[in-house]
Protein backbone atom coordinates (compact mmCIF):
# COMPACT_ATOMS: atom_id res chain seq x y z
CA UNK A 1 0.00 0.00 0.00
CA UNK A 2 2.63 2.55 1.07
CA UNK A 3 4.90 2.01 -2.03
CA UNK A 4 2.18 2.36 -4.33
CA UNK A 5 0.95 5.27 -2.65
CA UNK A 6 4.25 7.57 -2.74
CA UNK A 7 4.53 5.83 -6.43
CA UNK A 8 0.95 7.54 -8.02
CA UNK A 9 2.86 10.66 -6.35
CA UNK A 10 6.47 10.34 -7.65
CA UNK A 11 5.36 9.59 -11.15
CA UNK A 12 4.80 13.26 -11.44
CA UNK A 13 5.14 15.18 -8.61
CA UNK A 14 8.75 16.18 -9.20
CA UNK A 15 8.49 16.35 -12.76
CA UNK A 16 5.54 18.59 -13.78
CA UNK A 17 7.79 21.48 -14.03
CA UNK A 18 9.47 20.22 -16.98
CA UNK A 19 6.48 19.19 -18.61
CA UNK A 20 4.59 23.08 -17.31
CA UNK A 21 7.82 24.73 -18.53
CA UNK A 22 9.80 23.26 -21.33
CA UNK A 23 6.55 21.48 -23.18
CA UNK A 24 3.40 23.53 -22.40
CA UNK A 25 6.16 26.56 -22.27
CA UNK A 26 3.44 28.34 -19.66
CA UNK A 27 4.24 31.17 -17.37
CA UNK A 28 5.91 30.57 -13.79
CA UNK A 29 3.72 32.49 -11.19
CA UNK A 30 1.00 30.29 -12.74
CA UNK A 31 2.76 27.41 -11.93
CA UNK A 32 3.11 28.46 -8.15
CA UNK A 33 -0.72 28.16 -8.62
CA UNK A 34 -0.79 24.58 -9.92
CA UNK A 35 1.33 23.46 -6.67
CA UNK A 36 -1.21 25.51 -4.99
CA UNK A 37 -3.55 22.59 -5.29
CA UNK A 38 -2.04 20.07 -3.07
CA UNK A 39 -2.73 22.95 -0.74
CA UNK A 40 -6.07 24.03 -1.03
CA UNK A 41 -7.41 20.32 -1.71
CA UNK A 42 -5.33 19.79 1.86
CA UNK A 43 -7.81 22.41 3.45
CA UNK A 44 -10.65 20.31 3.66
CA UNK A 45 -10.40 16.94 2.22
CA UNK A 46 -8.21 14.91 4.43
CA UNK A 47 -10.12 16.44 8.08
CA UNK A 48 -13.72 15.62 5.72
CA UNK A 49 -12.25 12.33 4.90
CA UNK A 50 -10.89 11.77 8.38
CA UNK A 51 -14.55 12.85 9.85
CA UNK A 52 -15.77 9.48 7.95
CA UNK A 53 -13.25 7.43 8.23
CA UNK A 54 -14.12 7.81 11.95
CA UNK A 55 -17.42 7.60 11.92
CA UNK A 56 -19.65 6.09 9.20
CA UNK A 57 -17.35 4.04 6.31
CA UNK A 58 -14.21 1.68 6.58
CA UNK A 59 -11.04 3.46 6.05
CA UNK A 60 -9.60 1.00 3.58
CA UNK A 61 -12.78 1.38 1.09
CA UNK A 62 -12.73 5.37 1.35
CA UNK A 63 -9.14 4.66 0.67
CA UNK A 64 -9.88 2.81 -2.49
CA UNK A 65 -12.62 5.22 -3.62
CA UNK A 66 -10.64 8.13 -3.48
CA UNK A 67 -7.75 6.42 -5.73
CA UNK A 68 -10.08 5.12 -8.35
CA UNK A 69 -11.15 8.81 -9.14
CA UNK A 70 -8.33 10.43 -8.60
CA UNK A 71 -6.61 7.52 -11.62
CA UNK A 72 -9.36 8.41 -13.76
CA UNK A 73 -8.40 11.99 -13.26
CA UNK A 74 -4.71 11.73 -14.33
CA UNK A 75 -5.48 9.83 -17.24
CA UNK A 76 -7.61 12.97 -18.71
CA UNK A 77 -4.46 15.68 -17.64
CA UNK A 78 -2.95 14.96 -20.73
CA UNK A 79 -5.84 16.33 -22.92
CA UNK A 80 -5.80 19.47 -21.80
CA UNK A 81 -4.35 22.46 -23.65
CA UNK A 82 -4.24 25.61 -21.41
CA UNK A 83 -3.02 26.48 -18.38
CA UNK A 84 -6.65 27.70 -16.51
CA UNK A 85 -8.16 24.32 -17.15
CA UNK A 86 -4.82 22.23 -16.28
CA UNK A 87 -4.71 24.18 -12.87
CA UNK A 88 -8.59 23.18 -12.27
CA UNK A 89 -8.24 19.30 -13.59
CA UNK A 90 -5.20 19.13 -11.23
CA UNK A 91 -6.98 20.28 -8.42
CA UNK A 92 -10.04 17.60 -8.64
CA UNK A 93 -6.78 15.36 -8.69
CA UNK A 94 -5.51 16.58 -5.78
CA UNK A 95 -9.35 16.74 -4.20
CA UNK A 96 -8.96 12.57 -4.70
CA UNK A 97 -4.76 12.44 -3.82
CA UNK A 98 -4.20 14.23 -0.69
CA UNK A 99 -6.84 12.72 1.67
CA UNK A 100 -5.14 9.51 0.91
CA UNK A 101 -1.90 10.20 2.70
CA UNK A 102 -3.60 10.57 5.64
CA UNK A 103 -5.92 7.65 5.81
CA UNK A 104 -2.98 5.38 4.52
CA UNK A 105 -1.63 6.61 8.07
CA UNK A 106 -4.67 5.88 9.82
CA UNK A 107 -5.27 2.65 8.13
CA UNK A 108 -1.16 1.22 8.79
CA UNK A 109 -2.10 2.39 12.55
CA UNK A 110 -5.30 0.56 12.91
CA UNK A 111 -3.66 -2.80 11.60
CA UNK A 112 -0.33 -2.52 13.67
CA UNK A 113 -2.13 -1.58 16.69
CA UNK A 114 -4.88 -4.74 16.20
CA UNK A 115 -1.97 -6.77 15.94
CA UNK A 116 -0.66 -5.17 19.35
CA UNK A 117 2.79 -4.30 17.85
CA UNK A 118 4.83 -1.12 19.14
CA UNK A 119 3.90 1.59 16.37
CA UNK A 120 6.85 3.24 16.52
CA UNK A 121 9.20 0.63 15.86
CA UNK A 122 6.72 -0.77 12.93
CA UNK A 123 5.50 1.66 10.92
CA UNK A 124 8.60 3.44 10.05
CA UNK A 125 10.36 0.29 8.25
CA UNK A 126 6.75 0.05 6.62
CA UNK A 127 6.50 3.87 5.51
CA UNK A 128 10.05 3.69 4.50
CA UNK A 129 8.20 1.36 1.28
CA UNK A 130 6.38 5.13 0.43
CA UNK A 131 9.72 6.46 -0.34
CA UNK A 132 11.25 3.52 -2.01
CA UNK A 133 7.62 3.49 -4.52
CA UNK A 134 8.88 7.53 -4.49
CA UNK A 135 11.98 6.64 -5.78
CA UNK A 136 11.03 3.70 -8.29
CA UNK A 137 8.47 6.40 -9.77
CA UNK A 138 10.98 9.31 -10.24
CA UNK A 139 13.35 6.49 -12.04
CA UNK A 140 10.86 5.16 -14.28
CA UNK A 141 9.65 8.50 -15.65
CA UNK A 142 13.21 9.69 -15.68
CA UNK A 143 14.29 6.73 -18.00
CA UNK A 144 11.23 6.03 -20.12
CA UNK A 145 11.77 9.44 -21.47
CA UNK A 146 8.41 10.66 -19.96
CA UNK A 147 10.17 13.71 -17.64
CA UNK A 148 9.20 16.78 -19.70
CA UNK A 149 6.02 14.41 -21.49
CA UNK A 150 2.40 13.37 -20.89
CA UNK A 151 3.17 10.10 -20.32
CA UNK A 152 3.96 11.01 -16.65
CA UNK A 153 0.38 11.15 -15.82
CA UNK A 154 -0.63 7.96 -17.12
CA UNK A 155 2.02 6.42 -15.61
CA UNK A 156 0.61 8.09 -12.28
CA UNK A 157 -3.24 7.05 -13.10
CA UNK A 158 -2.25 3.44 -13.87
CA UNK A 159 -0.84 3.12 -10.30
CA UNK A 160 -3.33 4.62 -8.97
CA UNK A 161 -6.15 2.69 -10.55
CA UNK A 162 -4.27 -0.30 -9.50
CA UNK A 163 -4.20 0.81 -5.79
CA UNK A 164 -7.72 1.65 -6.35
CA UNK A 165 -8.00 -2.39 -6.71
CA UNK A 166 -5.89 -3.47 -4.28
CA UNK A 167 -7.14 -1.01 -1.30
CA UNK A 168 -10.53 -3.32 -1.08
CA UNK A 169 -8.39 -6.40 0.15
CA UNK A 170 -6.69 -4.69 2.53
CA UNK A 171 -7.50 -5.26 6.42
CA UNK A 172 -10.94 -4.17 7.37
CA UNK A 173 -10.53 -0.52 9.17
CA UNK A 174 -13.89 -0.40 11.09
CA UNK A 175 -15.23 3.49 12.21
CA UNK A 176 -15.05 3.75 15.92
CA UNK A 177 -17.40 5.69 16.70
CA UNK A 178 -20.66 5.53 15.96
CA UNK A 179 -23.44 8.16 16.37
CA UNK A 180 -25.65 7.93 19.93
CA UNK A 181 -28.67 9.90 20.31
CA UNK A 182 -26.36 11.00 23.84
CA UNK A 183 -23.92 12.92 20.60
CA UNK A 184 -23.52 16.91 20.46
CA UNK A 185 -23.88 18.46 17.46
CA UNK A 186 -20.50 18.70 17.36
CA UNK A 187 -19.88 15.15 17.89
CA UNK A 188 -22.87 14.43 15.34
CA UNK A 189 -20.83 16.38 12.66
CA UNK A 190 -17.26 14.69 13.54
CA UNK A 191 -15.80 18.13 14.55
CA UNK A 192 -14.02 16.97 17.64
CA UNK A 193 -10.47 17.12 16.30
CA UNK A 194 -10.97 20.99 16.38
CA UNK A 195 -10.85 20.75 19.57
CA UNK A 196 -7.53 20.27 19.65
CA UNK A 197 -7.03 23.95 18.68
CA UNK A 198 -8.12 25.29 22.47
CA UNK A 199 -4.90 23.13 23.88
CA UNK A 200 -1.88 25.54 23.68
CA UNK A 201 0.30 23.09 23.06
CA UNK A 202 -1.42 21.75 20.33
CA UNK A 203 -2.65 25.05 18.61
CA UNK A 204 1.20 26.05 18.39
CA UNK A 205 2.39 22.52 17.23
CA UNK A 206 -0.16 22.82 14.42
CA UNK A 207 0.44 26.83 13.92
CA UNK A 208 4.44 25.82 13.13
CA UNK A 209 2.97 23.08 10.84
CA UNK A 210 2.06 25.55 8.70
CA UNK A 211 4.72 27.73 8.88
CA UNK A 212 7.29 24.91 7.75
CA UNK A 213 4.70 22.90 5.22
CA UNK A 214 5.59 26.12 3.50
CA UNK A 215 8.76 25.03 3.07
CA UNK A 216 7.70 21.12 1.89
CA UNK A 217 6.76 21.95 -1.77
CA UNK A 218 9.28 24.44 -2.68
CA UNK A 219 11.71 21.68 -3.75
CA UNK A 220 9.66 19.81 -5.12
CA UNK A 221 8.15 22.48 -6.94
CA UNK A 222 11.31 23.92 -8.35
CA UNK A 223 14.55 21.24 -7.69
CA UNK A 224 14.47 19.37 -10.95
CA UNK A 225 13.86 22.42 -13.55
CA UNK A 226 16.20 24.17 -11.31
CA UNK A 227 18.83 21.26 -12.29
CA UNK A 228 17.48 21.30 -15.87
CA UNK A 229 17.87 24.87 -16.56
CA UNK A 230 21.72 24.41 -16.49
CA UNK A 231 21.72 23.24 -19.37
CA UNK A 232 20.97 26.74 -20.53
CA UNK A 233 24.66 27.46 -19.53
CA UNK A 234 26.98 25.85 -22.15
CA UNK A 235 29.83 24.63 -19.72
CA UNK A 236 27.17 22.31 -18.49
CA UNK A 237 25.01 21.88 -21.47
CA UNK A 238 25.93 18.46 -22.01
CA UNK A 239 26.38 17.25 -18.56
CA UNK A 240 24.77 13.61 -17.57
CA UNK A 241 23.42 15.64 -14.30
CA UNK A 242 21.40 18.24 -16.17
CA UNK A 243 19.99 15.22 -18.27
CA UNK A 244 19.17 12.75 -15.64
CA UNK A 245 17.88 15.59 -12.61
CA UNK A 246 14.77 13.40 -11.66
CA UNK A 247 17.62 10.75 -10.92
CA UNK A 248 19.64 13.39 -9.39
CA UNK A 249 16.68 14.11 -6.84
CA UNK A 250 15.41 10.78 -6.39
CA UNK A 251 18.85 10.79 -3.94
CA UNK A 252 16.38 13.12 -1.67
CA UNK A 253 13.96 9.93 -1.52
CA UNK A 254 16.94 7.04 -1.11
CA UNK A 255 17.92 9.04 1.91
CA UNK A 256 14.46 9.43 3.40
CA UNK A 257 14.83 5.57 3.51
CA UNK A 258 17.47 6.10 5.96
CA UNK A 259 16.03 8.86 8.08
CA UNK A 260 12.99 7.22 8.48
CA UNK A 261 14.39 3.96 10.17
CA UNK A 262 16.51 6.57 12.42
CA UNK A 263 13.04 8.02 13.48
CA UNK A 264 12.27 5.50 16.77
CA UNK A 265 15.86 6.09 17.95
CA UNK A 266 15.81 10.05 17.84
CA UNK A 267 12.19 10.68 19.29
CA UNK A 268 12.87 8.56 22.18
CA UNK A 269 16.13 9.71 22.68
CA UNK A 270 15.63 13.45 21.83
CA UNK A 271 11.64 14.03 22.04
CA UNK A 272 9.26 15.53 19.58
CA UNK A 273 10.66 18.98 19.79
CA UNK A 274 14.93 18.25 19.45
CA UNK A 275 13.63 16.19 16.07
CA UNK A 276 11.31 18.91 15.01
CA UNK A 277 13.97 21.24 15.24
CA UNK A 278 16.73 19.26 13.73
CA UNK A 279 14.37 18.93 10.77
CA UNK A 280 14.27 22.81 10.46
CA UNK A 281 17.76 23.63 10.54
CA UNK A 282 17.75 20.74 7.89
CA UNK A 283 15.89 22.66 5.36
CA UNK A 284 17.78 25.69 6.23
CA UNK A 285 21.02 23.62 4.77
CA UNK A 286 19.07 22.23 2.35
CA UNK A 287 18.14 25.52 0.86
CA UNK A 288 21.68 27.02 0.94
CA UNK A 289 23.32 23.97 -0.36
CA UNK A 290 21.13 24.23 -3.39
CA UNK A 291 22.03 27.60 -3.70
CA UNK A 292 25.81 27.27 -4.42
CA UNK A 293 25.86 24.25 -6.37
CA UNK A 294 25.85 23.15 -9.95
CA UNK A 295 26.55 20.15 -12.44
CA UNK A 296 30.07 20.50 -11.83
CA UNK A 297 32.82 21.20 -8.94
CA UNK A 298 29.63 22.43 -7.19
CA UNK A 299 27.72 18.64 -7.57
CA UNK A 300 28.48 17.38 -4.04
CA UNK A 301 26.56 20.30 -2.42
CA UNK A 302 23.24 19.61 -4.74
CA UNK A 303 24.25 15.71 -3.57
CA UNK A 304 24.85 16.62 0.29
CA UNK A 305 21.44 19.06 -0.41
CA UNK A 306 19.92 15.85 -1.44
CA UNK A 307 21.03 13.63 1.37
CA UNK A 308 19.80 16.67 4.06
CA UNK A 309 16.23 16.51 2.68
CA UNK A 310 15.75 13.18 4.35
CA UNK A 311 16.27 14.46 7.32
CA UNK A 312 14.58 17.60 6.86
CA UNK A 313 11.21 15.73 5.54
CA UNK A 314 11.40 12.70 7.51
CA UNK A 315 11.65 14.19 11.23
CA UNK A 316 9.21 16.81 10.65
CA UNK A 317 6.47 14.97 8.54
CA UNK A 318 6.87 11.29 9.84
CA UNK A 319 7.38 12.07 13.47
CA UNK A 320 4.67 14.75 13.40
CA UNK A 321 2.36 12.21 12.55
CA UNK A 322 3.42 9.85 15.31
CA UNK A 323 3.19 12.91 17.51
CA UNK A 324 -0.57 13.64 16.86
CA UNK A 325 -1.67 9.45 17.50
CA UNK A 326 0.43 9.30 20.37
CA UNK A 327 -1.24 12.35 22.14
CA UNK A 328 -4.84 12.39 20.89
CA UNK A 329 -7.96 10.01 21.60
CA UNK A 330 -8.50 7.18 19.46
CA UNK A 331 -12.20 7.74 18.32
CA UNK A 332 -10.82 11.08 16.85
CA UNK A 333 -7.29 9.81 15.63
CA UNK A 334 -8.23 9.53 11.72
CA UNK A 335 -9.79 13.40 12.34
CA UNK A 336 -6.01 14.37 13.94
CA UNK A 337 -4.16 12.87 11.40
CA UNK A 338 -6.07 15.07 8.87
CA UNK A 339 -6.38 18.25 10.76
CA UNK A 340 -2.17 17.58 10.54
CA UNK A 341 -2.19 17.09 6.48
CA UNK A 342 -4.46 20.27 6.24
CA UNK A 343 -2.31 22.26 8.45
CA UNK A 344 1.21 20.94 6.93
CA UNK A 345 0.22 20.57 3.44
CA UNK A 346 -2.69 22.80 3.39
CA UNK A 347 -2.65 25.85 4.34
CA UNK A 348 0.85 25.98 4.74
CA UNK A 349 1.57 24.40 1.20
CA UNK A 350 -1.23 27.05 -0.26
CA UNK A 351 0.92 29.64 1.66
CA UNK A 352 4.16 28.32 0.11
CA UNK A 353 3.44 28.18 -3.31
CA UNK A 354 1.00 31.17 -3.84
CA UNK A 355 4.05 33.69 -2.56
CA UNK A 356 6.97 31.30 -3.63
CA UNK A 357 5.37 31.60 -7.13
CA UNK A 358 4.57 35.72 -6.83
CA UNK A 359 8.03 36.66 -4.99
CA UNK A 360 10.02 34.52 -7.68
CA UNK A 361 8.36 36.54 -10.54
CA UNK A 362 8.83 40.10 -8.84
CA UNK A 363 11.69 39.73 -7.16
CA UNK A 364 14.50 36.86 -8.64
CA UNK A 365 13.81 37.08 -12.24
CA UNK A 366 17.03 38.17 -14.31
CA UNK A 367 17.26 40.41 -17.46
CA UNK A 368 17.11 37.91 -19.56
CA UNK A 369 14.50 36.22 -18.32
CA UNK A 370 15.92 33.54 -16.04
CA UNK A 371 15.43 32.82 -12.80
CA UNK A 372 17.64 33.89 -9.91
CA UNK A 373 18.13 30.79 -8.46
CA UNK A 374 20.94 31.57 -6.11
CA UNK A 375 18.94 34.07 -4.34
CA UNK A 376 15.85 32.39 -4.57
CA UNK A 377 17.35 29.35 -2.65
CA UNK A 378 18.42 32.03 -0.12
CA UNK A 379 15.87 33.77 0.37
CA UNK A 380 14.61 29.66 1.18
CA UNK A 381 16.51 29.55 3.53
CA UNK A 382 16.43 32.66 5.47
CA UNK A 383 12.49 31.75 5.35
CA UNK A 384 13.48 28.32 7.12
CA UNK A 385 15.99 29.80 9.77
CA UNK A 386 13.59 32.37 11.39
CA UNK A 387 10.50 29.56 11.25
CA UNK A 388 13.21 27.43 13.58
CA UNK A 389 14.20 30.24 15.53
CA UNK A 390 11.14 31.05 16.74
CA UNK A 391 10.31 27.36 17.38
CA UNK A 392 13.18 26.87 19.78
CA UNK A 393 12.19 30.04 21.50
CA UNK A 394 8.06 29.52 21.93
CA UNK A 395 7.42 25.78 21.68
CA UNK A 396 7.53 24.72 25.29
CA UNK A 397 7.65 20.67 25.73
CA UNK A 398 9.61 18.31 28.44
CA UNK A 399 10.85 15.37 26.98
CA UNK A 400 9.45 11.91 28.51
CA UNK A 401 11.96 9.22 27.17
CA UNK A 402 9.26 7.11 28.35
CA UNK A 403 6.13 8.49 26.19
CA UNK A 404 6.23 6.17 22.97
CA UNK A 405 6.96 3.51 25.13
CA UNK A 406 3.17 2.48 25.48
CA UNK A 407 2.21 4.36 22.02
CA UNK A 408 0.86 0.70 20.60
CA UNK A 409 -2.24 1.14 23.76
Amino acid sequence: MNFLQFFVWGSWLITIANYWFETKQWGGAEFGAIFSTLGLSSLFMPTLTGIIADRWINAEKLYGVLHFFGGITLFCIPLVENPNTFFWLIFVAMIFYMPTISLANSISFNVLKSKNLDVVKVFPPIRVWGTIGFIAAMWTTNLTGNKALAGQFYIAGAAALFLAVYAFTLPKCIPRKLITKKSSLIETLGLDAFKLFGKYKMALFFLFSLMLGAALQLTNMYGDVYISEFKNVPEFADSLVVKYSTMIMSISQISETLFILAIPFFLKRFGIKRVMLISMFAWVLRFGLLAYGNPAEGLWMIIVSCIVYGMAFDFFNISGSLFVESTTDSRIRSSAQGLFMMMTNGIGAVFGSYTSGIIIEKFFLLSNGAKDWQNIWLAFAAYALVVAILFAFLFKHKHDSTAFQNFNH
